[in-house]
């Protein structure tokens, strides 16, 4: 607490050997950040720029693409200042908003690929009304909603928080998630719960569907040999990228609500694994 500006601190305590290797973690994560950003953009301009991409699937890829770099801007520029700080430190409101951005990007992750998997699947299944179902106000009208939604649902915790006081100041952790619920001073039965419910309907929901629809069309393409192979081809792709990131939100989301003593390098590993291995492997969509 800094009392000379009434500012509450939060201290990041899931590094591993920063001081050791803090220019070795920067030039490495720097990396995979520029990386990811002159990649993901590479793919949306490549879309922006022909006219024949412009159709609902790649316009939903692109968007997945914009997602994934907000996600990591939301986390990479302040992973980047804590290597090279001798304190890695982040005051609470702005925890709190990284927070509430981390897991309504993550939510509308989910949401475009139920969206993706809904196309594809009147794609494949009913292509004569394909293009009477995924109109352009349709496809726009699931783009905003894909945004909105979530921001609503996880703004709702995130002022609930604001009003909570704090007894910890220390995240075993490298960013804000779902483990700021233990530094509260008094644990919110109501704040539990609710993160549940929302990760009911942002997570658990749109996999059940996602599973659903890609179990219809590999029935359909079993029947029909000529579209098993695009069926495979565009199915696999897409589980891959959901399979991973629902276990890895679903670890994540757990861990603040489970009593687990994880060991310090494991919850570094889980965190590294969502900031720099899922958002490079949403590219596969491009196969």
């Amino acid at each position: 607490m800094d009392n000379r500006l009434n500012v509450t601190y939060i201290t990041f305590g899931g590094h591993v050997e920063v001081r050791r290797y803090r220019y070795l973690y920067f030039v490495i994560m720097f990396t995979v950040y520029i990386l990811i950003i002159c990649s993901n953009f590479t793919i949306v301009s490549i879309i922006v720029i022909h006219k024949s991409l412009h159709e609902p699937m790649y316009i939903f890829i692109a968007a997945l693409l914009i997602n994934s770099v907000l996600f990591s801007t939301v986390i990479y520029p302040k992973l980047l200042i804590d290597f090279l700080s001798e304190k890695q430190i982040i005051s609470y409101s702005a925890c709190l908003f990284q927070w509430f951005s981390y897991y309504s990007l993550a939510s509308t992750e989910f949401f475009l690929l139920s969206v993706m998997a809904y196309d594809r699947y009147v794609s494949i299944c009913n292509p004569l009304q394909y293009s009477i179902i995924m109109r352009k106000t349709t496809v726009n009208t699931f783009l905003i909603v894909a945004w909105i939604l979530p921001a609503c649902e996880c703004s709702v915790p995130m002022l609930l928080s604001a009003k909570k006081e704090i007894c910890k100041f220390n995240l075993k952790g490298i960013l804000c998630n779902s483990t700021v619920l233990k530094l509260h001073c008094v644990s919110s039965r109501l704040l539990h719960i609710y993160g549940l419910v929302v990760f009911a309907s942002a997570v658990l929901l749109p996999v059940l569907f996602i599973l659903f629809t890609y179990t219809r069309i590999l029935v359909i393409s079993y029947r029909c040999k000529g579209v098993r192979r695009k069926a495979a081809q565009t199915c696999l792709p897409h589980l891959l990228v959901l399979i991973n990131f629902s276990c890895l939100i679903a670890y994540d989301v757990l861990l603040a609500r489970l009593k687990l003593d994880v060991p310090i390098t494991l919850r570094l590993i889980m965190a590294l694994q969502i900031v720099t291995y899922h958002p490079l492997l949403i590219q596969s969509f491009m196969d």
